[in-house]
């Protein structure tokens, strides 16, 4: 039986995140918790009346270093770590595992342990297991951590599969070198970026009887995505019914990816760390106070924060401080980081309870990634050694209107995708919105929705499908109701649009989501929440298309005829109208062209008029005939009349550039004799 007493309070929908409580020797801890790092017995530059005030239940201290100095002996003598520094609440101890990990050239491995080199009087002296729960039993914390193995996230397979069984097998020593002592103990699970070895690891130290379990070898080199990943597996492996601590993470952010993936612990030095380097976390993202922009400024830190700093300084005096180095300024700053993120995990708490945790993490998730909104730089200064993403990429560069929204525009064409609008809005509006996507999705049918997104070029239309169906998903869980499956499939000759934009996450920040970034790892990417996935096919559009499913919405968004000319012919047209036989399927795209139109037609789809977008009053939409059959649906559309052929009669376009004038005479009989105009 836990020594902790875990009870789990609740589990938010459409989400992994979970409130719980536990008591350890010293206080009731309510999770998710933020521990900040006293790794010598001391928040560097904090009383710990401060501490206790920001909301700290549990403080993180080292092993390695307290056996180092000051040593068991004061520990003893003193009646532990409480007492010796005053602290009422919680103390959890790392075994030194980590030391190992980041001192490869002061240390020699064994099986029975780690060989140092005292960095106070040069003596050496080897870190067990044994040694390591030891000294965390002089030190009377209230979790101790058994004695680990980390390696870098990127070392091959049999490098982690060695420092993992050497873990287990510390792990038992560890959990046996504790024997009758009151105080928790918790396990780490290891395996590196290896989904086998993270599930080995899980199911061989789940059989001890360990208090808690905790992720370790992360935030070790692996990308961000990656650590998502693997936060989220570990985590779906540890018990429903024992505490879960992701090691050594992290930022705002990364806290609440890691809450909403099911973490309820946390520990790292960034509050306080990036506080002595002027950097503070806001309700409106990361401030950099060394910035001249803060020099008069009389503003508080944050406007919506309560803490010490931020209702008694202003941003100007952060800023001298910060410049001038001075200890004050390091403290100041660190304080309100500490109650910036006690703050932000006690939200979340508040909102697992409520079950609105998912309806926060969307309204934080951006909030959090930003950095100096108030005062955005404008022309950062670049490092000699620092690399400055490239503008441009191919035959693309990144474009800023002069309303300050960013698009991708083709050099040798001259063509801007999204050139007038804000692309995230325009794309949501033309093809999203319009196609009722969203009303699709809620159909009671178990058949995939298949979006066909023809030009993918910097994913704006696929992440604006992606985020509606993620909004609305959320929206019919709370109301007890399904969601269809979707399929959604790109097609893209030229990458290089997509890869500037995924490149430039600040001018995109559509793109700030774990989907693009597979995508473009594995042309292929599945939610893990929802049954959704999202493909890409890479070249010949007119090539590739019949290995795609039939598609529902066909979102065209290729360039103009000018760059993708054979895109918008008669040929492509009628082959895509083939490809559909049978289904209901509607396409969408920006051309309100009387020759796009007239190919449409000709090709035999059904043409309405779509909604407006920039200066063009009205797009089109192309419709199979089981749409036109379905009469419901049909009024819902607004069909080219006789009065759009008669100007179409009158037109000097009449003709797509890609039919010889031997056949003009056959495509205006054609389009004369189609059945919408015979109704």
């Amino acid at each position: 039986m836990s020594r902790l007493n875990f009870k789990l309070e609740a589990k938010a929908t459409n989400s992994r995140a979970r409130a719980a409580t536990f008591k350890t020797l010293h206080n009731e801890v309510k999770t998710p918790v933020f521990m900040p790092v006293g790794t010598q017995a001391t928040v560097r530059g904090h009383r710990v009346e401060t501490l206790a005030d920001s909301g700290s239940q549990v403080l993180l201290a080292n092993t390695y270093h307290l056996l180092l100095r000051p040593g068991p002996e004061v520990f003893k003598r003193a009646g532990g770590i409480h007492p010796f520094m005053n602290w009422k609440k919680s103390v959890l101890t790392d075994s030194g595992g980590f030391q190992i990990f980041s001192l490869p050239h002061s240390r020699k491995m064994t099986e029975d342990g780690a060989e140092f080199q005292s960095y106070v009087d040069g003596d050496r002296f080897l870190l067990s297991p044994e040694l390591s729960i030891s000294m965390q039993r002089a030190i009377n914390s209230d979790i101790m951590m058994v004695l680990d193995q980390c390696i870098d996230s990127t070392s091959d397979h049999k490098a982690a599969l060695d420092a993992m069984n050497l873990t287990h097998r510390w792990a038992r020593r560890s959990l046996d070198a504790r024997g009758d002592s009151p105080q928790s103990m918790f396990a780490i699970i290891q395996g590196a970026c290896f989904e086998d070895l993270r599930k080995q690891s899980a199911e061989t130290l789940t059989q001890m009887p360990f208090d808690g379990f905790a992720i370790g070898g992360l935030a070790v080199g692996e990308t961000k995505a990656l650590r998502e990943d693997f936060t989220e597996l570990t985590a779906s492996l540890m018990p429903e019914h024992l505490p879960r601590y992701l090691m050594g993470v992290g930022t705002p952010i990364d806290l609440l990816e890691a809450v909403h993936r099911g973490v309820d612990m946390f520990d790292c030095i960034l509050p306080t760390a990036l506080a002595q380097q002027g950097v503070a976390f806001t309700s409106k993202g990361k401030m950099q106070l060394r910035r001249s922009v803060y020099k008069f400024s009389g503003e508080p830190l944050d406007p919506l924060c309560s803490c010490p700093t931020c209702t008694q300084y202003t941003r100007a005096y952060l800023h001298h401080l910060t410049k001038t180095r001075e200890v004050l300024g390091w403290n100041l700053i660190g304080t309100h980081n500490l109650y910036f993120y006690h703050q932000l995990m006690a939200e979340m708490r508040a909102a697992i309870l409520n079950d609105t945790f998912y309806d926060l993490y969307r309204e934080k998730q951006p909030l959090l990634m930003m950095e100096d909104s108030d005062n955005p730089v404008s022309r950062p200064k670049i490092s000699k050694i620092s690399k400055k993403p490239p503008k441009t990429l191919g035959v693309y560069e990144v474009h800023v209107s002069e309303q300050g929204f960013s698009s991708i525009r083709q050099t040798s064409s001259g063509e801007i995708m999204h050139s007038v609008n804000d692309p995230e809005a325009e794309a949501y509006r033309l093809y999203v919105e319009q196609s009722r996507f969203a009303e699709k999705i809620l159909e009671a049918t178990d058949e995939p929705l298949v979006v066909w997104d023809v030009g993918l070029g910097a994913a704006t239309n696929a992440m604006a499908t992606i985020r509606c169906f993620e909004e609305t998903a959320a929206k019919a869980l709370k109301e007890g109701r399904k969601v269809r499956p979707v399929r959604l499939v790109s097609f893209e000759n030229d990458l290089n649009s997509f890869k500037l934009a995924l490149l430039h996450p600040h001018n995109f920040k559509y793109i700030k989501h774990r989907a693009p970034f597979y995508l473009s790892k594995d042309k292929h990417w599945k939610s893990k929440e929802h049954d959704f996935t999202w493909e890409l096919h890479e070249g010949n559009f007119l090539e590739l298309y019949p290995q795609a499913l039939q598609p529902d919405l066909i979102y065209f968004d290729p360039f103009s005829y000018k760059t993708d000319s054979d895109l918008w012919t008669f040929q492509c047209f009628e082959n895509i109208l083939k490809h559909c036989e049978g289904r209901a399927t509607e396409l969408f795209t920006y051309s309100a062209s009387t020759a796009v139109r007239a190919t449409l037609l000709a090709a035999g789809f059904y043409v309405a008029k779509g909604l407006g977008t920039g200066p063009k009053s009205e797009t089109t939409i192309g419709l199979t005939e089981k749409v036109i059959l379905n009469m419901v649906i049909k009024h819902s559309f607004s069909l080219l009349n006789q009065d759009w052929l008669g100007r179409w009669e009158r037109s000097g376009s009449k003709y797509p550039p890609s039919i010889a004038e031997t056949a003009y005479s056959g495509f205006e009989t054609t389009i004369r004799g189609h059945k919408q105009f015979a109704e």
